[in-house]
């Protein structure tokens, strides 16, 4: 079956020509959905019948088809009283044919499928996707590098070209996914989870049974699609299977990771998009429960998606140029150096768009590895690349392999917008590069900025901040320190959103070019200021009484000690704080619920961060409350 199926149309075949000889030939082919991305990093997905995309495909590849902007996260652009969105097709990146299994074609035999075409979303004449924004980056940059090797041919002296011998500038960008899958209705032991985790007893070992049967099918998936799998393997998190009567394994609850080639960045965006979609149907198809979620159990390794980026010269000859590669005896170029410290910087105000839920701020506390300092390390020396995981931006170089040479940004998670932090992250680097270049600054200039001590001024860094450290950041330096060092980094999604306001300076540099409106700044706040305190109100705080009501008495007065009734004592207090009401006295719940409603958001924010620690604390008494009871 697998055999004689279509997984991809590339951008060459993207004529009508093409398209209606394909899909005329292959019949399974049942459906078009447009493929756009909102703010928030939502793809839109419908069932076009194929016959409707046949007879008009111009039409649909100029913009024919519309949506209801007001159902996708544009707030304060698509409103309900003026919400029409055009979809445009992007023609210049690869289709993806998505299939279903388990609807099988009579006449063909083979499973129905959905050619997912992806495409920008136009209000008003104007694009307002993720997509487009990213897009629009990239171009930027492209505009302003070779206006620069035009300006200042001294750049391209080094590689011994001219701006005439460039064919093109790429942008690339590649993500690995870490998930957790797990069989239906099992349910976190955490105590169990965690020692797993310290014992180190999941950590690349071997994959068994169901987990097995659907990793190995994914990556040949998505080999066929072209995504080029890497590698796939298990993550530290989980905890040994039970086998069944039947001899199959039950209780599943591992940590997966899978990695995949770098693209396009545009194309990259898109190719994580469907692996998401591979990884949860392929994974369901036997059985299993996928969890993107950046932590979703507390007290246990969250997952992460690290993010790589790198830009590199085309030319005219087939031959590619790193401009991140050094040219000499050093770290990196100019380029590199520049786009590292561009990149830090500005990350007060990359920030929003990489941790924009309450789930990816359960990750980001200091240990597990968890990147909250916005610090750098580039190695103890050129002959020894550095592989410190404990820093926010990852310097990944292979002295053999220049083309390799990347950046590898450890914050985002599996819901992070990947088309906004690539568009950020671009933007950041040509910050630092117009620094750079502006004021003729050479490697030596550069690797000694980044590489300044906290207190020493200088032209482009803050002169209170450090920026590189080749130690541990987390054994290394006190709290005191890294706040001091490295900059306090934020508690909550409110926290990181005030950075927009509170850093205008550095704002600019994502407005440069106008690729980050004021428009769609505000829009794609709004939209994540919403989302946060919906989760408070309607599933948080629920999903917390939930088990704050789980806490009951278990011991018999009896057979109870002192130490079992005080232990409750503290329990049952701290279950009253956070949840009771009375005449006097409000729970912290109600507190949190009477400051979103006069939109006191500094005091939702305040409130959430208590609330998360004394539900941490509420777990741990009742831990040990229940470890001295012998008869439960």
């Amino acid at each position: 079956m697998l055999k004689n199926l279509v997984y991809t149309i590339p951008k060459n075949h993207h004529s009508e020509e093409c398209l209606k000889e394909l899909l005329t030939s292959h019949t399974e082919i049942k459906f078009v959905s447009l493929v756009g991305i909102d703010l928030s990093g939502n793809d839109t997905d419908e069932k076009i019948p194929i016959k409707i995309f046949l007879d008009d495909i111009n039409g649909f590849l100029k913009g024919a088809v519309q949506t209801d902007g007001s159902s996708v996260v544009f707030p304060g652009i698509a409103t309900l009283n003026n919400a029409k969105v055009d979809m445009l097709a992007d023609t210049e990146v690869n289709w993806f044919i998505d299939y279903n299994y388990e609807n099988i074609d009579e006449k063909t035999g083979k499973p129905i499928g959905t050619l997912r075409i992806p495409c920008f979303l136009i209000y008003e004449g104007k694009a307002i996707d993720s997509r487009h924004i990213l897009k629009a980056s990239i171009d930027y940059m492209k505009e302003s590098l070779l206006k620069f090797f035009k300006n200042y041919p001294e750049l391209l002296a080094p590689y011994k070209i001219t701006v005439d011998d460039i064919d093109d500038i790429e942008a690339t960008s590649a993500t690995e996914l870490e998930f957790w899958v797990k069989t239906p209705q099992e349910k976190a032991h955490t105590e169990e989870l965690s020692t797993s985790q310290v014992l180190q007893e999941q950590y690349w070992t071997r994959t068994k049974g169901c987990v097995r049967t659907a990793l190995e099918e994914l990556m040949v998936l998505m080999d066929k699609y072209g995504l080029e799998p890497e590698m796939g393997h298990k993550e530290v998190g989980g905890v040994k299977a039970t086998l069944s009567k039947d001899g199959n394994l039950t209780h599943i609850m591992e940590q997966l990771e899978i990695d995949w080639k770098y693209a396009d960045a545009i194309q990259a965006g898109d190719n994580e998009i469907f692996a998401r979609i591979l990884t949860r149907e392929t994974f369901r198809r036997h059985g299993l429960d996928v969890n993107f979620l950046a932590k979703p159990i507390d007290g246990v390794a969250g997952s992460g998606e690290h993010t790589h980026l790198s830009i590199a010269l085309k030319l005219k000859n087939g031959k590619r140029i790193n401009l991140f590669a050094p040219t000499k005896e050093h770290f990196l170029s100019v380029f590199g150096y520049a786009s590292v410290m561009g990149v830090l910087k500005n990350y007060e105000v990359i920030n929003p768009f990489v941790s924009a839920t309450n789930d990816s701020f359960r990750r980001l506390k200091p240990g597990f590895e968890a990147p909250i300092c916005i610090v750098t390390s580039i190695g103890h020396s050129v002959d020894i690349p550095s592989r410190n995981r404990t820093i926010l931006l990852g310097v990944i170089r292979d002295n053999e392999a220049p083309l390799a040479t990347r950046f590898e940004l450890r914050a985002p998670n599996p819901h992070t917008n990947t088309y906004l932090v690539l568009a950020t992250l671009f933007m950041a680097s040509m910050d630092g590069i117009s620094y750079a270049i502006t004021n003729n600054k050479t490697e030596d200039n550069l690797l000694a900025e980044l590489s300044k001590d906290s207190g020493i001024e200088t032209d482009y860094l803050e002169k209170d901040r450090s920026y590189r450290s080749e130690e541990d950041v987390f054994e290394d330096y006190t709290e005191e320190e890294r706040n001091k060092l490295f900059g306090k980094a934020p508690a909550t999604v409110y926290e990181n959103l005030t950075s927009i306001n509170n850093y205008p300076e550095k704002l600019k540099a994502l407005k440069a070019g106008n690729i980050f409106t004021d428009k769609i700044i505000s829009s794609y706040a709004t939209g994540v200021e919403r989302r946060w305190i919906t989760e408070i109100i309607a599933r948080i705080i629920p999903n917390y009484c939930e088990e704050i009501r789980s806490y009951k008495m278990l011991h018999s007065i009896e057979k109870s000690f002192d130490v079992d009734v005080t232990r409750w004592e503290h329990v049952n207090k701290l279950r009253y704080y956070l949840m009771k009401d009375s005449y006097s006295n409000k729970s912290l719940f109600t507190k949190i619920h009477e400051a979103v409603d006069i939109k006191d958001y500094e005091t939702v924010s305040r409130l959430q961060v208590e609330m998360d620690t004394k539900m941490n604390e509420l777990r741990e008494l009742y831990i040990n409350y229940k470890k001295n009871l012998l008869d439960i």
